[in-house]
């Protein structure tokens, strides 16, 4: 009896120590597939897979076909071209765009995407091709004049935008909102569906955003003040480490801005060349 019970213990254990080699040997399959899916270049792909908040009008948005439209889109199809690479567009929560990238799951963050140094820690960045500035903006009969008058007032911003990031960077400004801090919002058009509504104040967003927006919903419904919390200039967030893909990529990108494309669609979306040369 005590040969047998003993032959059955080793053979458990004989069993268990095979499915823990088993386990840990799929695990390293699992995450060696994962790094490659990170590791490798956007060069060496086919198509590229771009990142974007589809509300972020006009650089990237869904038109009432639900089509992906814009001035990045535009852009990026122009881009694309030149490297001889299908396009992709892919919606993202974009309070994740980073880790969107770096897990592999996209190639490129490319939707009004501000070039700071917070970022270029996580990301690599193209070279700017816009500037933009972070406005204030009030329904037009607020007597809110300036950065002071914020005090006790509503002020809403997109989650994960360099607009939150203005504001906090801005002299303890928050601390005199009401509550104490911003109200934010999964999107900017959220944002500013409250400020019609008289939830919010004010909100602070891209210039570029406001603008379009103003002009679609009505003018004289809003104004920006003359105060703003900075400006700032827009890039493409390239995986970190590509350097091969971001040499490519800005060599495409003058491509286009030296031949005139990219200011035919900066005409077309704003009525008038604003690219940084």
């Amino acid at each position: 009896m005590k040969i047998n019970s003993l032959i059955k213990k080793l053979t458990v254990v004989a069993i268990i120590a095979t499915l823990g080699v088993s386990l840990v040997a799929c695990g390293g399959n699992a995450n060696k597939s994962s790094e490659s899916k990170a590791a490798k270049s956007a060069l060496d792909k086919d198509e590229l897979v771009i990142g974007l908040d589809d509300t972020f009008v006009p650089m990237g948005f869904k038109n009432e076909n639900g089509e992906i439209v814009g001035f990045d889109v535009d852009l990026a199809n122009a881009v694309g071209k030149k490297l001889n690479k299908k396009v992709k567009f892919q919606s993202i929560d974009w309070s994740m765009k980073e880790t969107e990238l770096n897990n592999g799951n996209i190639d490129l963050i490319w939707n009004g995407y501000s070039i700071t140094d917070e970022r270029k820690e996580k990301v690599e960045f193209s070279k700017p091709y816009l500037s933009n500035t972070q406005v204030i903006v009030t329904l037009a009969d607020s007597n809110i004049k300036s950065k002071n008058d914020l005090a006790g007032k509503k002020v809403g911003a997109q989650n994960g935008s360099t607009a939150v990031d203005a504001v906090e960077a801005a002299n303890g400004i928050e601390k005199t909102f009401d509550g104490g801090k911003l109200v934010t919002f999964e999107d900017n058009n959220a944002a500013l569906m409250d400020l019609e509504a008289k939830r919010l104040d004010a909100i602070v967003v891209d210039e570029i955003l406001a603008r379009y927006y103003m002009k679609a919903r009505g003018q004289e419904k809003y104004k920006i003040l003359d105060e703003n919390f900075g400006s700032e200039q827009y890039g493409v967030g390239i995986k970190k480490g590509d350097t091969k893909f971001v040499e490519a990529f800005n060599k495409a990108l003058d491509e286009v801005i030296s031949d005139g494309t990219a200011a035919e669609i900066s005409k077309k979306w704003f009525e008038q060349d604003i690219i940084l040369k």
